[in-house]
């Protein structure tokens, strides 16, 4: 039995934590605020709750692994997980709408076609095919096992793009989500559907490869789940798995640095000065310049020092409303702008979109409202990161925040008459809270691209020192996270034998 120290109580932090107590190590998990979950938060006010991350479970096999793997009691015991259908409802600049089921591909594909017409199904479930095969061939060595050695094999794209011949010209192949948006699907509101799963996870269409269809492939194959009384409940019950297997929390705890001895981590030492042993550290947070002074934890050619994939970060509108949620209210609606490209060129050229994305989300969940004449709703678009935007600007956020709401109108016809009370987070206190450099939120690992959209693997080149959680392999988002934490346990209790799930 071995003392482990965890730096940082988020979700993929957190599993870890789980797994390597239950292997039977002494676990204490040091936080820096004053409670866990990472991008799991919550905002409760006057009866009224709201999730300041995500919104939605996807992929719930992998929480639902951490529970069976960490006690008796499965996950469905611990949370109510229901599934949301329709999945989404999507407007879009010309007036349509289509709401598409939940893991449902013959549904989707009906759906589309009687809303867009023209094929529009076809195109759609050919494309989740191609997705398919992405999947099927990334999916292990990019999910489910450490990130290998020789990554370069994952800098090539699995997404089989289809050929695309052309008079007197060479034939051309799509290489991102912009170019299989323009290409092969060849929609304009297919191609923002398309485009708007990328954003969602933090991606730029025009630079994401082409294996980002795996994301709504997931989506659309998995399906998507809301955590009744909210996400954070799913965080709560982790923290609550964590301590019934006698993890330590130590919270209000930053650690300055990583203790080195003999060659490898041997513990942490706090922001106080007070310096606790460990046989391995787990970093659930993004490395920083001085966490292990005068080691590099990385070589050239290692991912970590080739990652490109820019940042981005949310920003959230928090509505109190007067009113009921109406009977036909759908839980997640995304509003699609006109222009694409200029919302994209603004996001991750620094600058704010005047008519963004938004994902308006109503969940029909008594907790979230003081009674049945209230209603909760949450507005969220990608933005650029605090830095190049300052969005401490009160003048900015209040603007921007009614950007939103104008938009989200198309969504919930007479929002803002209804607004009783109206609350705003950005990544300026995504980064108070979580230290996130500019409060920007880590995308998934993708192959293809040369490797740019990977991450650092779990392993780094001090022995006994392991990253988990959205900022290494393979990358953000719940699911993501969660299978980050199963790849640290692994490696602590197997070592070098360790080569992923069976």
């Amino acid at each position: 039995m071995a003392r482990i120290a965890v730096i940082g109580a988020g979700m993929g932090a957190m599993a870890a934590a789980a797994r390597l107590a239950v292997a039977g190590h002494r676990v204490t998990v040091y936080e820096r605020s004053d409670t866990y979950g990472g991008s799991l938060g919550q905002h409760a006010e006057e009866g009224f709750a709201f999730d300041t991350g995500p919104g939605l479970l996807h992929l719930p096999a992998v929480h639902r692994d951490l529970f069976v793997k960490t006690g008796k009691e499965p996950l469905e015991r611990c949370v109510t997980l229901v599934q949301v259908d329709p999945a989404s409802r999507h407007l879009f600049a010309d007036g349509t709408s289509v709401s598409l089921p939940n893991a449902s591909r013959a549904g989707t594909v009906a759906a589309l076609d009687t809303a867009l017409g023209g094929g529009a199904g076809a195109k759609w479930g050919a494309f989740l095919d191609r997705a398919r095969d992405a999947w099927d061939r990334s999916r292990r060595p990019l999910l489910e096992e450490p990130l290998r050695p020789d990554w370069q094999v994952l800098g090539r794209d699995p997404y089989p793009a289809e050929e695309r011949r052309r008079l007197l010209r060479p034939a051309r192949r799509a290489g991102t989500v912009a170019e299989i948006g323009a290409w092969e699907l060849a929609e304009p509101r297919l191609a923002a559907l398309l485009d708007g799963y990328a954003l969602a996870y933090g991606l730029d269409p025009s630079r994401a490869p082409a294996s980002a269809a795996l994301l709504p492939y997931m989506e659309e194959t998995f399906g998507s789940w809301y955590v009744m009384g909210g996400m954070r409940a799913l965080a709560r019950a982790v923290y609550e798995r964590c301590l019934a297997r006698k993890v330590e929390f130590v919270l209000g705890a930053e650690v300055a640095r990583v203790v080195e001895k003999d060659g490898r981590a041997a513990g942490v030492e706090l922001a106080d000065g007070t310096v606790a042993e460990a046989a391995h550290v787990v970093l659930g947070a993004r490395p920083w310049p001085g966490l292990v002074p005068g080691r590099e934890l990385w070589a050239d050619g290692d991912v970590a020092v080739r990652q490109e994939t820019g940042a981005s970060g949310r920003f959230v509108v928090m509505l109190a409303l007067r009113g009921g949620r109406s009977a036909d209210a759908v839980h997640r609606t995304v509003v699609h702008p006109a222009d694409g490209a200029a919302e994209r060129e603004a996001v991750f050229g620094g600058r704010t979109a005047s008519h963004p994305t938004v994902t308006v989300l109503r969940p029909d969940d008594p907790a979230t409202r003081p009674d049945a004449e209230h209603e909760a709703v949450t507005l969220t678009a990608t933005v650029a990161p605090h830095g190049p935007v300052d969005w401490t600007d009160e003048a900015l956020r209040t603007r921007y925040a009614d950007t939103l709401i104008d938009a989200a109108d198309a969504a919930v016809p007479g929002l803002r008459e209804r607004v009783l009370r109206t609350r705003v987070r950005t990544p300026a206190e995504t980064a108070a809270d979580t230290g996130a450099d500019g409060g920007a939120v880590p995308p998934p690992a993708l192959a293809g691209a040369a490797g740019v959209f990977l991450h650092a693997a779990n392993r780094t080149r001090l022995p006994g020192l392991l990253l988990a959680g959205g900022w290494s392999h393979p990358g953000g988002g719940l699911a993501h996270a969660g299978m980050s934490g199963a790849l640290v346990a692994g490696t602590v209790v197997e070592g070098d034998a360790f080569r992923g799930s069976q």
